[in-house]
This record gives C-alpha cells, structure tokens and sequence, in this order.
C-alpha cells in the first residue's frame, strides 16, 4: 500500500502542476493510519526524492533556470524548518483543517487553470520531449536591468520562496501550485522552463522541510519511507511514458476532483472517530 501511495505521488507530481504530497498526506492517513505530522513528514522526503530525479531529467535538456531557482529556493529553505517546527506545535485537529482548506483551494486553483488556460496543462515535468522554447528570462519587476542582477526581481523570488517555504514546512505539500505561477509572473519564460524549475525548487524546500522533521522525530519509519519513495520513483517513470498522450485541461479536472474527495473524506473520517 505504502509503494501505491508513492506512485500516487510520482503521477501526480509529473503530471500537473501541483506537488503529488497533496495527495500522499491524506492518502498516508486514511489507508496506513499515520498522524498528520508523521504523514507531512514522509510526504516531504518522498517528494523530494521524486523531484530530484526530474531534475537530473530536466537538467540535461538544459531547462532549468539556475537563478530563479536558487534564489526561490533559498528562501524557502530557510522559512521550511520553522514552518515545520510550528506545524509540530499546533493541535492536531487545527493543522488537519487547514491541511484539508489548502487542498480545497489547490484544487479550485487546478481547475480554473484547466478552464482558463487549458494549454498549460499540456506542459509537464514528467514529459521527455525535446522542444525548442528556451526563453532568455526577463524580469517583470525591473527589465531594465540584466535579470541576473536586478535586486527586485531577486527579492520577489525570495518572497515567493518564504510563502511557499512556509506552506511545505506546515503541510508537506512541495508548492508546485505556487511556484510554476510565480516564475512564469516574475520571470516571464515558457511554461516548460517553469515547471522543469519548479522541481529544482521543489526538491531543494522540500528536502529542507524533511530535514527538519528528521532532526525532531527519533522514530521514523524508514522502510515505510523507502517503500514510498520507491513508488514516487516507479510514477514518475511511468508519467514520462504516459505524459504526452494524456495529459491535457480533462486530466487536470480528474485529478482537481479526486484531490477534494480525498481531503473531504480523511476530514469526515477524522470527525467520525471524534479527532475534531
């Protein structure tokens, strides 16, 4: 069970533009029975090591912005460590609900995507196709300026990177839904460098957050977190052979809709056992 919900992770992360933790807290709680913070913290390490493997992908195909994503993960690296320490802070039931109200609006955010801009959702991290649409970023904030150097493109970048640090530190998600938006805000490149960065980015908060739940928890399952990474790495495996005859606005729609049935159904399960 533990290998199917890490392949959960894997398809999804490849496979839109949401990070596959999103499913694999809820999912490590309903079917394995974790509490939410063990749940956040294998869901952390087993996207990270997911995202890492993209990236080895996507670095030879040369899509990755260095830049944008050093700098966006910089910041999230440092803001994840507290948002996991205050995440273990905070009431079970208190982190469940709003674990459930980011779904909720991750998936909202998916679906607009699909209706508003359905071609995005033809562009995956998972796809191994070759395109030519390289893009020589240009920053929004000050395209005067040479991108390396402009002080207030560097800055919104950290910002961004200090929210979504934040959001993955509390609830282990890996911040795709924000990160691929932002970069293609801030920077104004192709939506396949975005996402191809985004999973630098992803790796870099994700294993940060990891990192910092290690440190403070002596008892963690290793082989359950093994068996889950192993199934992130079989999704996206299978996500790039898949990705380019199916992906497209109606799978995104399937996965948005699968994503409130899932946090709906741990959020009743939690309130019919009386752990709200």
């Amino acid at each position: 069970m533990s290998v199917m919900i890490g392949l959960v992770i894997g398809l999804v992360l490849g496979l839109t533009g949401a990070g596959g933790s999103i499913f694999a807290v809820p999912l490590l709680m309903l079917l394995l029975g974790l509490p939410i913070n063990d749940a956040i913290g294998i869901a952390l390490g087993a996207v990270a090591v997911s995202a890492l493997m993209g990236t080895l992908s996507n670095w030879r195909a040369q899509y990755i912005l260095w830049v944008p994503a050093l700098s966006l993960g910089l910041g999230g690296a440092l803001i994840a460590p507290i948002g996991k320490h205050i995440g273990s802070q905070l009431p079970p039931a208190l982190l469940l609900i709003g674990f459930c109200a980011l779904a909720f609006i991750i998936a909202g955010i998916m679906w607009r995507q699909s209706v508003t801009t359905p071609e995005r959702a033809n562009v995956l991290r998972s796809s191994h196709r070759n395109e030519n649409d390289l893009v020589t970023p240009i920053c929004r904030f000050s395209p005067e300026d040479p991108f390396d150097t402009s002080p207030k493109c560097i800055a919104a970048l950290i910002g961004c990177g200090l929210v979504v640090g934040l959001l993955s530190g509390l609830f282990g998600v890996g911040g795709g839904f924000l990160i691929v938006p932002a970069l293609l805000f801030i920077t104004q490149v192709s939506m396949r460098q975005a996402v191809a960065t985004s999973l630098l980015i992803i790796c870099v908060i994700g294993g940060t957050g990891f990192t910092s739940f290690v440190a403070g928890n002596s008892s963690l399952d290793w082989l359950l977190l093994a068996q889950v990474c192993f199934g992130g790495l079989l999704g996206m495996l299978g996500g790039r052979l898949i990705a380019d005859k199916i992906a497209g606005p109606q799978l995104q729609k399937i996965f948005a809709l699968a994503l409130i049935a899932i946090a709906a159904i741990t959020l009743v399960n939690k309130l019919i056992n009386g752990v709200i």
